[in-house]
């Protein structure tokens, strides 16, 4: 089903993962070939300093019987302690290549920055197969093996701290459809540097929507997010999310 979803309203508490959930955005159209979304949120949330956020999230897609074309824009404005301004950014570009009815080729590049967790600079590439492990397409589960370059460039609070790394990217995701009304969609990702395997980061995602009423729904969001050597010991290993909102589809 084609649809433009617009994301009116989100209530978050909490911190933030580092690692953009896909698949969320991957239930598109099946007769059009374009679709997307835009969203505005508004966020009090809870880590090291109470952050006050409003935020602009959108992506666009294109799909057709062989190709998926995916682009994300995340950005994200906060005033912290009242007083202090962060900034954070996410861009993904992503591409599928369907090889069988069970198996995809992904290739991916992802550029962020995130002051609180002292990033000026991460940028991502990487490619691996995607494995379709269902065959009802009510219950669907998907297993991705990828492997990625990371080069990362810390803030100014940590001198000259340069990190180029290959990591490997695995991730298990379902999206389960009980009813007409009822979806939910959960991602895991576990990304450990190769030559050390101590050094990793996990995340976690959960999506669950009711439908209220036509083109009208209530969306509630998890996200979960630990890395095992942040950029500096002041920085908290875990962070997490919780958001609440309405979505508007047409």
């Amino acid at each position: 089903m084609s649809r433009l979803l617009f994301l009116v309203f989100f209530l978050s508490l909490t911190g933030f993962s580092q690692v953009v959930n896909i698949e969320t955005l991957r239930k598109a159209s099946d007769t059009t070939k374009w679709s997307g979304s835009v969203g505005l949120y508004v966020s009090l949330i809870k880590n090291k300093n109470d952050i006050f956020r409003i935020a602009n999230k959108a992506h666009v897609q294109y799909k057709d019987e062989k190709n998926l074309w995916l682009f994300v824009n995340d950005l994200n404005f906060e005033k912290v302690e009242g007083n202090s301004l962060v900034n954070r950014g996410t861009q993904h570009l992503r591409y599928n290549r369907k090889l069988s009815e069970r198996i995809k080729w992904e290739a991916f590049g992802q550029v962020q920055y995130d002051a609180i967790s002292q990033i000026d600079f991460r940028g991502l590439v990487g490619t691996g197969p995607r494995f379709k492990l269902s065959k009802n397409e009510d219950y669907l589960f998907y297993l991705g093996t990828l492997i990625m370059y990371e080069y990362e460039k810390a803030s100014n609070v940590v001198s000259d701290r340069i990190q180029k790394d290959v990591r490997g990217s695995a991730y298990l995701s379902f999206s389960l459809y009980p009813t007409e009304k009822i979806s939910i969609i959960s991602t895991s990702y576990y990304q450990p540097k190769l030559d050390g395997f101590s050094d990793y980061r996990f995340s976690s995602n959960t999506s669950l929507l009711f439908e209220i009423f036509k083109d009208f729904a209530f969306k509630t969001n998890f996200n979960y997010f630990h890395d095992a050597v942040p950029v500096s010991s002041d920085i908290p290993k875990t962070q997490f999310e919780l958001t609440n909102g309405l979505i508007y589809s047409f």
